[in-house]
């Protein structure tokens, strides 16, 4: 599937709804919303959750279920039905069908059963109607070292992708340690990352936002823990579970990763549609970029999400030169971002996002431009140049060629 359905459930019997609640539960891209015990309650359910699936166990009551089923396709047309029923009877699957179920599967279920049931209910959803959701853009920003302005990035892209009022944005601080994405936009948050993740399995979309901090930018952020020790506590599984829920609310989500390339880093990796890998024009940045994609190509599927993003393009007559950086990484460079330490230095400290305080300023312009077509559906793809003999990277040094400032993708 590759959006994640959110699902509501009503079973009268609590076995079999413990049941399909851990069923549910250990499924990625699937969210359980809500769960209900009586037939009569349901249909306030839907309407006060607004779910994309909707599963009724008809067994307790099979005409009140099915009535059900059928008032349901009237007053929740937005929410696909799937019946549930020990019954193999052709009858009964044809009174389910008649009431509008999309699917009908026999209990006990088997999971391999559940799975291709959903996969046909996301696919009918997502080639359906115009408008309908086509799931959340997860967009990974990555360092090579630190300080070459990751979090400046993925503050500032975030607040660019916020500024379309049809999207909705949020920011994760993954740095655990030592994150300040929320220094960048002047907040004092409420709660943090570990709030949300110790908690994650009793959270709905409204809570959840209501645990998110709002720029007035439109952005929400959910920033790092504020003890060093609270970051001990939150385990890969529940930033899994936390990256599902937010994709299933955001239209796009934004990482911004530690330097350490942890087992928490690697979540987001595997979640992300896009990697943004930070780096500057010089040789220990450069030198990072070949060691971490030797790294990536070890995961299938990672380096094909990787667009390598050069920032602070123009810094000094020692960078080195843009051609002889795509032929050692063995890439092509996806973006570039001018140097103006002025500016940069001015936002940060005052906690304003370019695009609010810098409108017209050529790196706001850059940032604009690689929102734009990250999100495009023509947007530009990696030419995979061929690699140049990575055991030679340290051959080549800085010569005083200015690479052209301004971006390019």
């Amino acid at each position: 599937m590759s959006n994640v359905l959110r699902i509501a459930i009503v079973d009268p019997n609590d076995s079999t709804r413990e049941s399909l609640k851990s069923l549910l539960l250990g499924m990625d891209m699937v969210w359980l919303e809500a769960e209900c015990s009586r037939y009569e309650f349901f249909a306030d359910v839907l309407e006060q959750t607004g779910p994309d699936l909707g599963i009724v166990a008809i067994d307790d009551d099979p005409d009140k279920a099915l009535a059900l089923v059928e008032k349901l396709g009237v007053s929740s047309p937005q929410c696909s039905m799937l019946v549930l029923s020990e019954s193999q009877d052709s009858g009964v699957i044809l009174r389910s069908m008649r009431a509008g179920a999309k699917e009908f599967l026999t209990l006990p279920l088997r999971g391999e059963e559940l799975v291709a049931s959903l996969e046909r209910i996301s696919s009918q959803r997502d080639g359906g109607a115009k408008g309908t959701s086509q799931g959340s853009t997860v967009i990974a920003v990555a360092g090579a070292t630190g300080g070459v302005g990751t979090t400046s990035l993925a503050v500032n892209l975030g607040c660019a992708l916020a500024a379309n009022q049809s999207n909705s944005v949020a920011l994760v601080d993954f740095d655990l340690a030592l994150g300040d994405a929320d220094v960048f936009l002047d907040a004092i948050p409420d709660y943090t990352l570990v709030d949300v993740a110790q908690n994650v399995s009793r959270l709905d979309f409204s809570l959840l936002k209501r645990s998110l901090t709002k720029h007035s930018s439109g952005l929400y952020l959910l920033p790092r823990p504020v003890q060093l020790e609270d970051a001990r506590v939150i385990d890969p599984d529940s930033l899994q579970r936390v990256i599902e829920l937010l994709k299933a609310t955001f239209s796009h989500l934004i990482v911004d990763l530690s330097k350490s390339y942890s087992l928490q880093d690697f979540a987001a990796l595997d979640a992300a549609k896009h990697v943004l890998l930070v780096t500057q024009l010089d040789l220990p940045c450069l030198r990072n970029v070949v060691r971490l994609m030797m790294s990536f190509d070890e995961v299938e599927g990672l380096r094909e999400k990787i667009r390598v993003v050069i920032n602070r393009v123009g810094l000094g007559d020692g960078q080195i030169r843009l051609e002889k950086a795509e032929e050692t990484i063995g890439q092509k460079i996806y973006w570039q971002i001018p140097n103006d330490y002025r500016t940069m230095v001015n936002v940060r400290n005052n906690g304003v996002p370019l695009i609010e305080a810098a409108p017209r300023a050529g790196i706001t312009h850059s940032i604009v431009g690689l929102a734009e077509s990250l999100t495009s559906t023509a947007s530009p793809t990696d030419d995979e140049s061929s690699s140049p003999d990575r055991s030679n990277w340290l051959s080549f040094w800085p010569r005083k060629s200015k690479v052209q400032e301004g971006s390019e993708s």
